[in-house]
């Protein structure tokens, strides 16, 4: 999955933000570079986190600029200078809580002190200036120019994840009926990715939450965003069932070679069905899960009565075809848009 945090329209609006940041500041006849660093900083993966953090950013800035000021006054151009600035720009924002602004205010503040030779007073206002106009410029151009929209990645993450996970489900039931524990080092590193897709696609899901507000076209697909959502909590359960599976010892199982071969089947027509969502079909998913159910209650009913000593513990086996049957179960949720519909007016 590549990075959404680089992608190349936040590259280029960076860029349209800075030019037109300079531009303006130039106009005004004030150095650009403080409004420039603010733009850049300002430029997040959502206009709502633009606007959030602007309005903590100005503030903060607005102390850092204080700080040059007053330390500029009382100790000249000097190293002290910059250190007593920069920590007490850091200890002010810190204990305000402006964390969002503490960079930006903490480079104003040092970098004020390079260029402040006389009228502080005016100096301190025009840096306030060129702050402002490096947030509102960079708000603007990430709200009008390309305006974030997650929704393709998220479905096309979705799917990304769903060939993931079928083919993880295949590898560790055959690791599980075939091999025993042995690659079980190998099956819960990919339980382990499969759990780090899972979260940022999370994550893009809450940047297109964020702009919910701003966006009607985002708004009118509120809908599709939810399915997303679901599909991607079915998907989180599915990782809890593969992980509890391979917590399940499996180097002494009973089960005959052709006992074997039939769960196999089934776990291959699921992985195919996660891989390749197009070709999934409701009828044939009921009745394999049929096939399953019934050797799970059968399986079942044996393992009762053999175990007269242990009447209590759940042999391998048991917990083996019981994961697989919920799996079946979460997959059938995935893929049937009516399940997943009459949960959502369910609530």
């Amino acid at each position: 999955m590549r990075p959404f945090h680089f992608n190349g329209s936040r590259i280029l609006k960076t860029g349209i933000a800075i030019f037109l940041t300079a531009i303006i500041c130039e106009w005004f006849g004030w150095p650009p570079v403080f409004a420039v660093i603010t733009a850049i900083v300002t430029i997040e993966p959502t206009v709502s986190d633009s606007i959030k953090k602007g309005l903590v950013r100005f503030p903060a800035s607005a102390i850092g600029s204080a700080f040059a000021v007053l330390f500029i006054t009382l100790f000249g151009n000097s190293p002290i200078t910059y250190a007593l600035a920069a920590v007490a720009t850091i200890l002010v924002c810190s204990r305000l809580k402006l964390h969002d602004g503490l960079l930006v205010a903490t480079l104003t503040a040092v970098a004020m002190i390079e260029v402040i030779h006389d009228h502080v007073l005016i100096a301190f206002f025009i840096r306030l200036g060129t702050t402002t106009i490096g947030l509102l410029v960079s708000t603007a151009v990430n709200m009008l120019i390309f305006p974030p929209n997650y929704q393709r990645d998220i479905l096309k993450s979705i799917q990304r994840i769903s060939a993931h996970a079928g083919r993880m489900l295949e590898h560790t039931f055959h690791t599980t009926l075939f091999e025993g524990d042995a690659n079980l080092p190998e099956d819960k590193e990919l339980v382990k990715r499969l759990t780090t897709e899972i979260q940022k696609t999370e994550k893009l899901i809450h940047f297109q939450r964020d702009d919910f507000s701003l966006y009607a076209k985002v708004r009118n697909r509120q809908t599709e965003l939810q399915m997303a959502e679901r599909q991607l909590l079915f998907l989180h359960n599915l990782e809890f069932h593969l992980d509890a599976l391979l917590r399940t010892p499996s180097d002494h199982l009973k089960w005959t070679p052709a006992e074997r071969n039939i769960i196999m089947h089934a776990v291959a027509e699921l992985a195919d069905d996660l891989q390749n969502s197009t070709s999934y079909n409701h009828e044939k998913h009921q009745q394999q899960l049929k096939i399953i159910t019934d050797f799970f209650w059968d399986d079942s009913k044996s393992a009762s009565t053999s175990d007269t000593l242990h009447p209590t513990l759940f042999p391998p086996e048991f917990k083996i075809l019981y994961e697989l049957i919920m799996i079946y179960d979460l997959v059938d949720k995935f893929f049937n848009p009516g399940t997943v519909k009459a949960a959502a007016e369910a609530e």
